[in-house]
């Protein structure tokens, strides 16, 4: 009776798994890592020739850009569901809906509360709902322990420069801006509507501290080119630091808290 039992359960629990995409094609360097993340790395069929975190994703079968699809690569692989991001071609993402393709949507994040709840949804779709769930509930306790850490500290201008020619920055609705207000900063930048800032603005702000985050070789010539104005309150302090683009602009559940972690410390070391 036992055994009976015992494999009655296995196929209920073989065909509770079936219920989600076992063929998973994903077109957001984020989500292949949060899939890696999620343990479900077998069932990722295909992604970006961008996707490269974790290493092993590199060995995937690539399927076009992240704004790019091959989409005769990407049907051929006979996908379950293709997970597009908010730069994936709007007309393909049509296309193979047309062709009865599941596609889902997971947009880049505007906080940490959204990237929290897109995991999760992540999660839920690829049936691991109860482990990303976990994830996020550790990552949220790490992040309030910070927050915790450094709500007591003077709380330093920061401006973070995303671009340059023009000069580029993070507005108060993004999540480049949670890392500065989380780590205990002020967001010099965070009641413009656009991200587009002037040189004019920084002087006047006259930044604490200026982030730049790494654009190739460019990051090293923007930091010299700080370096000009003697005036700034960051050059005074020699607070003018490089960060990693990855890991500010496409952070995970797992990563955002070690980033976070990092900014705290160039704000108030």
């Amino acid at each position: 009776m036992k055994v009976i039992l015992g494999l009655l359960l296995l196929i209920f629990n073989l065909g509770y798994a079936n219920n989600y995409p076992q063929r998973i094609i994903s077109l957001s360097t984020t989500v292949t890592e949060e899939l890696y993340i999620l343990g479900v790395q077998d069932r990722l069929v295909g992604c970006t020739v961008y996707c490269n975190r974790p290493k092993e994703a590199e060995k995937k079968e690539k399927v076009g850009t992240v704004m790019k699809a091959d989409l005769e690569r990407v049907i051929s692989l006979k996908p379950d569901v293709v997970i597009a991001s908010g730069l994936s071609d709007p007309k393909q993402m049509e296309k193979l809906k047309s062709l009865k393709i599941n596609v889902a949507y997971f947009s880049a994040p505007l906080s940490f509360s959204q990237l929290s709840d897109d995991f999760i949804r992540l999660g839920s779709l690829v049936g691991e709902e109860k482990k990303a769930k976990g994830i996020v509930s550790k990552a949220k306790k790490r992040v309030e322990k910070i927050k915790k850490k450094t709500n007591s500290l003077p709380k330093p201008k920061v401006f973070m420069q995303i671009g340059t020619e023009p000069l580029w920055t993070v507005p108060g609705d993004t999540l480049q801006n949670d890392f500065i207000e989380f780590s205990g900063g002020i967001n010099i930048a965070r009641e413009v509507k656009t991200g587009q800032y002037s040189l004019e603005e920084v002087l006047k702000e006259n930044p604490d501290v200026i982030i730049i985050i790494e654009m190739g070789t460019l990051g090293d010539e923007e930091k010299k080119n700080w370096q000009r104005f003697s005036t700034l309150n960051a050059v005074k302090k020699n607070k003018l630091y490089i960060m990693d683009a990855y890991s500010l602009c496409s952070p995970t559940p797992l990563s955002f808290p070690e980033t976070l972690k990092e900014m705290a410390k160039i704000l108030h070391e």
